[in-house]
């Protein structure tokens, strides 16, 4: 048998020898993808990694982490020069030039994809631009007319948005995520349908920049993946810059109005109206695997999400799975660990778990929400004991120098032994203040010690000092 051009034109039979192209083949060259790809190259194994998008990076690169933050960034130093007079500063009428704005953006993460772009190119690995399929458990087809056989794989194709749960939507036409980090120009009005990260972080960033914002959310509490008192704190901070909510709704229709696009929904029992320029659908995303074939590898899925163990093993045990396409966390550190997992388990006897105790999710609002751990709702669900503490920033110096007063600390400890089992903040840098619990709990350090540790004064992190020393008499 002859190896050609094709990678393999005879892999049935190089497979039954036991012979394969790679040893590892990675589908999805984004963070999780690239994180196993480099893990299973250290180690020796011949690897291939494979990527048919567009552009190349990811959605954290290219949609996601980076140009959103790069965007909210930018409306905060526009809020700061606002409200300098605070502080004695006088900014006269603060502008903005937004196709500055996007063009800032656009060079950084074109930098950032420019880097992913050399990583994957640096030979440690074959990188093959192409979109994948499976034809049975070992042999996948490229959409460029090659086939190519692995022994071992790892799927790590992300997320696409999902689709709108209302057909009028679909016909009205409406902005994703996706199309609200390229956009040329700010729309005069916008309704933001969703509650959760991205829908909060794009309702702060258009209000900042002049835009009339309606936020409509399913939930009776924005952000219902941390606890309650959060989603009450962000909600208090939006209403006062200017942006409307509607919680507890169900969308019932969509429709164009003239120039305008309206949305109707129930809450309370009433049906209500809003209409502006745009809409964003921000109603979250779904794992991208439809297109990969994974029944003909054996691969279980449960509404489109491979199901994994937490070896990162899928129902094929040579197949393995990290990132968004797999979850249960759709955050990029979270796709990188299980990356990592992956690529040291295929390449190694003694197996790694995927550890969620340190589990981090911040959203870059103002004042930013971050958690580590447990949160209350957590820990209820579970039936696990816990006692809590919290402190406002309204009443700690660093702050009030600040003039940040929104938002609080949060610890929550095990009563019998005092160790740190989750933590939480809304506050300023909220999303930096939250390493400090996660040290403490990397190191499975008690209220005790976090309340002794040092802690520099006048600093925000000083803060935490405070629910741990309340936490800390309960139990000693």
């Amino acid at each position: 048998m002859v190896v050609t051009g094709n990678f393999l034109e005879h892999s049935d039979f190089m497979k039954s020898q036991g012979k394969f192209d790679f040893d590892v083949a990675i589908i999805g060259g984004g963070s999780g993808g690239y994180a196993a790809a480099r893990t299973a190259a250290a180690a020796k194994l011949k690897t291939v990694v494979i990527e048919g998008g567009e552009e190349v990076g990811g959605l954290c690169i290219l949609r996601g982490c980076m140009p959103t933050k790069a965007l909210l960034y930018a409306a905060e130093v526009k809020h700061l020069a606002e409200h300098a007079e605070t502080w004695g500063v006088r900014a006269g009428k603060v502008s903005f030039d937004f196709a500055k704005v996007m063009a800032r953006k656009n060079l950084m993460i074109k930098d950032f994809a420019d880097h992913r772009v050399q990583q994957l190119n640096a030979r440690k690995f074959k990188f093959i631009r192409a979109n994948a399929k499976f034809l049975d458990a070992h042999i996948v087809q490229l959409d460029n007319g090659k086939k190519l056989t692995a022994k071992n794989f790892v799927i790590a194709t992300g997320s696409r948005v999902a689709p709108s749960p209302l057909p009028q939507l679909d016909e009205v036409g409406y902005l994703t995520s996706d199309d609200a980090v390229g956009l040329k120009k700010l729309p005069k009005s916008l309704i933001i349908l969703g509650g959760g990260a991205i829908a909060c972080e794009f309702a702060q960033f258009f209000a900042r920049f002049g835009v009339e914002v309606i936020l409509i959310q399913r939930g009776k509490k924005l952000l219902k993946e941390f606890d309650d008192d959060a989603g009450t704190e962000i909600e208090k901070v939006f209403r006062r810059e200017g942006i409307r909510i509607f919680a507890d709704t169900k969308l019932v229709d969509a429709k164009r109005k003239g120039k305008l696009k309206s949305v109707s929904f129930e809450q309370n029992g009433k049906t209500i109206s809003v209409s502006a320029e745009e809409i964003l659908f921000a109603l979250g995303r779904q794992p991208n695997t439809s297109s990969l074939g994974l029944e003909n590898a054996g691969v279980k899925m449960e509404n489109g999400r491979i199901l994994s163990n937490s070896k990162m093993r899928t129902s094929a045990p040579h197949i393995f799975a990290a990132g968004d396409c797999t979850g249960p966390h759709e955050i990029v550190h979270i796709a990188i660990h299980q990356g990592e997992v992956a690529g040291h388990n295929i390449a190694n006897p003694k197996l790694r778990d995927t550890d969620y105790r340190l589990l981090l999710s911040v959203v870059f609002t103002d004042p930013q929400v971050a958690s580590v751990g447990l949160t209350e709702k957590v820990a209820r669900e579970n039936k696990i004991p816990f006692i809590t503490a919290s402190y406002p920033f309204n009443d700690h110096g660093k702050s009030l120098i600040m003039e940040a007063k929104d938002g609080f600390v949060k610890l929550l400890a095990n009563p019998k032994t005092g160790e740190i089992i989750g933590g939480s903040c809304v506050g300023p840098v909220g999303g930096e203040l939250i390493h400090i619990i996660v040290a403490a709990m990397a190191k499975r350090m008690t209220v005790k010690e976090l309340a002794a540790m040092p802690h520099y004064h006048p600093t925000l992190a000083e803060i935490w000092t405070y629910p741990a020393e309340e936490l800390a008499e309960k139990i000693y």
